[in-house]
């Protein structure tokens, strides 16, 4: 009996306890009035379409834009290579992406260091919204719009070593240095917990995780490589003007949603970000054409598409922090001093940096990245910081910090994974390839079928 009265009590305790639990797992009215409400992040039709349209126009840079701007550039024998590259780099970097180097790059992070993997595959991506990253269009939408500039970057090494990189060893070596050199770079700046990006750098659309990166990567592959054969009295000028023409245009286009999608809503800071880069790029495409008359008495097409590219490369870190009056004197320094590397320090130090990617976009982006510390003001972003022309200097300094570490990884990753390819595979194409083409040589294609 008194085992029974026993099992009784514990049983009345157990009843007592599940009836007090039941009306919060029902969700009982009186404890929901009570309970703080959690107000799950919604999706706005209109931001995700602009992200959307954004992603195209990021798409359409590398290509045809990047395709043809490069292709027009180099030889008629290496045209199709540089097509080819710059396709394959779609394809492939696309898979990268998805497969580990979105997790990589904005993944739940490291140290400040990495994302770990556990967004890999997409796990955990899905079309809710990560307020984390962006509050009003679904996580799928920011991995795609994000996974564009993954593809153009090392896109835009295919400058330095045009004309003469095997294309199993550019393959191999873009899909290392992505991984190795461009995810890490890109949480660094972007992740939430990225060391850089808490340590307060300002870089809006890319010019440190973008052109910085690749440019000096640009640089340690032209060094490597060494000079074309012929380099630089036997080199023929760019065999299509047109086609570079049309290249550096669909880029222009493209780096709308470059920019002004990096707001990742259709709201003022878009617009903002819109009308700097096209101004940045009006004035620097001017300033080259007029650097062009006063040394060589004469404006060119290739100079105005060359100032206007490095124009965008410019104002991409600062696009969505300074005022319209900072973005024409952004574009006015980069299209000066792109010049000046291009014209005459390249020729004084000797490199064959094939199509300028060093010269414009690391030296564009470096301008860039810095004059953001100079011009930057949260009257254009509030979610951004003063510059030195605004009251704060410190943040001049921030800026040349994130510059000097990406230049230093950079710089030092891309030189080890350029000698351990040379080491398996060899980096360069032989000397009869190099005269040839790597049209044929290495596709057994060419690009036109009848001689000029």
């Amino acid at each position: 009996m008194r085992t029974r009265r026993k099992w009784l009590g514990w049983a009345g305790l157990g009843a007592g306890l599940l009836a007090g639990a039941l009306p919060a797992l029902a969700g009982d009215a009186d404890t929901a009035a009570t309970a703080p409400a959690v107000v799950a992040p919604v999706v706005n039709s209109g931001d995700t379409a602009w992200v959307l349209v954004s992603t195209a126009f990021v798409m359409l840079m590398t290509i045809p834009g990047l395709a043809f701007f490069y292709g027009g550039l180099v030889r008629k024998k290496n045209v199709l290579s540089v097509l080819m590259q710059c396709f394959f780099l779609m394809c492939a970097i696309s898979l990268q992406w998805v497969v580990l180097g979105y997790s990589l790059s904005f993944g739940p992070d490291v140290k400040g260091l990495i994302g770990n993997l556990s967004w890999a595959g997409l796990n955990h991506v899905g079309v809710e919204p990560n307020a984390d990253y962006a509050g009003t269009i679904p996580h799928q939408v920011f991995m795609i719009f994000q996974m564009m500039f993954a593809v153009i970057t090392p896109g835009l090494i295919i400058g330095a070593f045009a004309e003469r990189m095997k294309f199993a060893a550019f393959a191999v070596f873009t899909l290392l240095w992505s991984t190795l050199v461009y995810d890490p770079v890109c949480h660094w700046v972007w992740g939430v917990g990225g060391f850089l990006k808490t340590s307060g750098a300002l870089d809006f659309a890319g010019g440190t995780v973008v052109h910085i990166n690749a440019g000096i990567a640009a640089i340690v592959a032209a060094v490597v490589l060494g000079r074309r054969l012929g380099h630089p009295h036997k080199i023929s000028p760019p065999h299509n003007l047109p086609f570079a023409v049309l290249g550096a245009s669909l880029l222009w286009f493209g780096w709308y949603g470059f920019n002004a999608g990096s707001a990742l809503a259709a709201n003022g800071l878009a617009g903002s970000a819109f009308i700097a880069t096209h101004i940045a790029t009006a004035v620097a495409g001017l300033a080259w054409a007029g650097m062009d008359l006063l040394f060589n008495r004469r404006m060119t097409v290739l100079g105005i598409i060359s100032g206007a590219v490095a124009g965008l490369v410019a104002i991409t870190p600062a696009a969505g922090f300074v005022t319209v009056m900072g973005s024409m004197w952004i574009g006015l320094g980069a299209g000066v001093i792109c010049y000046l590397f291009v014209s005459f320090v390249k020729e004084k130090l000797g490199y064959d940096d094939a199509l300028d990617a060093f010269g414009v976009h690391c030296v564009g982006g470096i301008w860039g990245a810095l004059a953001t510390g100079l011009w930057a003001t949260t009257s254009v972003n509030s979610a951004g910081a003063n510059g030195l022309f605004y009251g704060n200097p410190a943040q001049f300094l921030i800026q040349l910090k994130a510059v000097a570490i990406t230049v230093a990884y950079s710089a030092v990753v891309s030189y080890i994974l350029l000698k351990v390819v040379d080491l398996v595979i060899g980096l360069r194409a032989t000397d009869q390839s190099e005269r040839i083409g790597l049209d044929l040589t290495d596709h057994r294609e060419t690009g036109y079928t009848m001689l000029d």
